[in-house]
This record gives structure tokens, sequence and C-alpha cells, in this order.
């Protein structure tokens, strides 16, 4: 069954096209968004008459004293459809150590995915995992002699019988070509980030006259002319001058962001990103822009970090540096941070419904992944 330009979840919950009973699986950290996931799928289940309280399998990857962990899957799942949700960047999950308090990194919160793929123990009819922030994405490429997290984290899920990968913004989709015999769908929220913007700021005008994408740097380019492309706005972009002969903080410092493109004066510019992590580079962005007689400036990542924390953000709001920052619900997001009046929480768990749905019934996710109609009806609207 193909899916249409506009999906119907009526469609949802056959059981004559149903690959076999859904359930979801939240890895620790995962559990907000997992819930949200499940709501939706609740609420189309019922629209036909399927009664249903929730899909989730409860679960747990409890630690021994020594630190030593298990996953536990608390429910059969012998036959299912089960997907396995994960958010490999939540730092706010701890545990105890020798009486320490640790912080689950990265690599912990992929060991636990891990640990309930075994706790499945290859029963389910198939495993898909859903990893917004795709794990070890960043370190995308070899440079001289340096490991392959990403790539490696791959192949490992294939090993284990994991059939579908479905992430969001990968900061370089050819990671996909670790597991070419795998599904690997990497999704941008455009629409819920659009949808998000202009139910914040309805009076937002994309006149090529007063609104500008500005990518910050090569790597984002093509999200940026996405959404000039889509938005009919023209685009600019910087590029990013780095001291290559020094290390910092894993990367080579940059010395200067240097701009290509038409003038900015006056014009509400839009600067879409995939992750904001110190949001230094951010910033600088913003105040180049600024120096160049920009009137607003409005931020997007699709991962809102925020690592060295929020003060440098609300002095820049304060300044009239930025006028707002944009961020999914994708990623752990400080608590501090939803309360900012400067930042837009974008939800992106309906989406993300769509697809799980989609697979469960063995539907064409193509025209989920490109929501062009959607952007289209969302500014006709407007207009």
């Amino acid at each position: 069954m193909a899916v249409s330009s506009s999906v119907n979840p009526q469609d949802f919950f056959s059981r004559d096209t149903q690959v076999a009973d859904l359930g979801l699986i939240a890895c620790p950290g995962a559990e907000d968004l997992t819930r949200l996931i499940d709501a939706h799928l609740v609420s189309w289940a019922r629209e036909v008459g399927l009664e249903k309280d929730t899909f989730i399998i409860p679960s747990d990857c409890p630690r021994f004293q020594s630190g030593d962990a298990k996953g536990i899957v608390k429910e059969t799942v012998r036959g299912d459809d089960i997907y396995l949700v994960v958010d490999p960047g939540n730092y706010s999950v701890t545990y105890k150590l020798f009486g320490y308090e640790n912080h689950l990194s990265p690599d912990d919160h992929f060991a636990n995915l891990g640990r309930l793929i075994q706790a499945v123990s290859g029963k389910a009819h198939r495993v898909s995992v859903i990893m917004p922030s795709l794990y070890g994405g960043r370190q995308h490429r070899r440079v001289a002699r340096e490991s392959l997290d990403c790539a490696v984290a791959l192949q490992q899920l294939q090993s284990m019988g994991v059939r579908n990968i479905i992430t969001f913004d990968a900061h370089d989709p050819r990671l996909a070509n670790a597991v070419p015999l795998m599904s690997f769908d990497n999704v941008m929220p455009t629409y819920q980030v659009l949808k998000t913007l202009l139910r914040r700021m309805p009076h937002l005008d994309f006149d090529k006259d007063h609104f500008m994408v500005v990518s910050p740097d090569e790597g984002a380019m093509n999200r940026n002319k996405y959404f000039s492309s889509v938005l009919g706005c023209n685009l600019g972009m910087f590029y990013k001058r780095r001291d290559y002969t020094r290390v910092v903080n894993g990367r080579n410092p940059i010395v200067a962001h240097e701009y290509l493109g038409e003038s900015v004066e006056g014009k509400t510019v839009f600067i879409a990103d995939d992750i904001i992590a110190s949001g230094e580079s951010m910033l600088e962005v913003a105040g180049e822009l600024k120096a160049r007689g920009a009137a607003n400036i409005i931020a997007d990542a699709t991962f809102p970090l925020f690592t060295s924390g929020l003060d440098k953000f609300d002095q820049a709001y304060a300044d009239g540096l930025i006028t707002a920052v944009l961020g999914t619900n994708l990623t752990y997001r400080k608590p501090e941070l939803l309360q900012r009046e400067w930042y837009f929480d974008v939800d992106v768990s309906k989406y993300i419904a769509y697809f799980v749905a989609a697979l469960n019934h063995d539907m064409s996710v193509s025209s989920i992944c490109d929501p062009m109609t959607k952007i289209q009806n969302l500014l006709k609207d407007k207009l």
C-alpha cells in the first residue's frame, strides 16, 4: 500500500496490512519522547476501533553496584514488530558507581540499546531502531588514524538483527553507506520547524526583500538550501577559516567566518544547523550578520544541546543579537531552556509516529520523508 502525500491515520492499524503487533520500547532517557509517539499511535488505533491503552512495552536497564548493567524486557515480544527509541545525547540520566553519581554518556546509551535488543532475544518478528541523534554521527569521516564509531555502531546493529534505522538530520547522511543492505531513513524536520515558527511568529514575511536564509558553514548548505527553496527566498552562506596547526576540544579552532551572499541589511535572517553545542559558532555568525545590518536573526538547530549553558544566549537575546532559537524534542533539553522566552520547542513526535505506523504496515515512507506538499499548504494558509 502506498502512502499518499497526505497520510490518513485511518489507514493505520488495519489487521489485513499490519506486519505484526506493534510494540515500543524506550531506552533509559527516551521515555518522554516514546510516550509522545505512543499517544499519537493510541489515538489513531482508537479511531479505527482498536481499544489500546499503550503500545509501550515496559523495560529497564538496572545496574549492579559494580556498575555493570543488564537489559530487561518485562513483557513477551514474541512475533511483535518492535521499535526501540534511544536518545544518545541525554546526559541527565544517572547511576551510582562506588558511591559516585555518573551521568550516562552516548556510549552508555548505545550499550543500553544493545542490551535491550539482546533482551528481545531474537523472538520479535522485526526490530527497528529510532535514533533521532545518530550515535557517533559527528565522527563521520576518517582523518589520519581515527576511529569511525558511527559506522561500526551501525554495522553492530545490523549484525544484531536490526532491520530499520530512523534518524534525523544526520551530520553526514553518507554514513548509511556503512550498512547498504539495511533500511536507513535520514529525515529532516523542516515542516515541523516552519509550523512552529509561524505559530510563534505569525506575522513573519518570507518575501525576498524582507527575509533571507543564511547557512552558517559549508556543511549546513543542503538543509539551508532546502529552506530557501521552499520559502522562495534568497540564500547566503558563511565559510569557516580554521587554524589547522592546533586542535581544541577535538577540532581545529575557527579563525574567522567569511560571508558570501547578497546584503542582509534590514532583513530577517534564518540560520539552520544540525547542532547547537557550545553555540559560539552560531553567535559569531549572528554577530557578523548584525554587523552587516540584519534586523532579526532566527537560529534553528535540530539538536539544541547548549553544552556550555544558556548565559551567552540570554545575553545575546538581551542585546538584540538574536530574536529566537528553535530546537526540537528529538533529544534531551534542559528544563531551564524550555522556560526561556527566546526558545521555541518543536515537537516532532507525530512525525515519528507516522513512520512507525507506516513501517508497521509495510507502507511506503517516501512522501513522509518529503513533506513538500504539507509545507506548501502551510505557506498557502499563511497567505
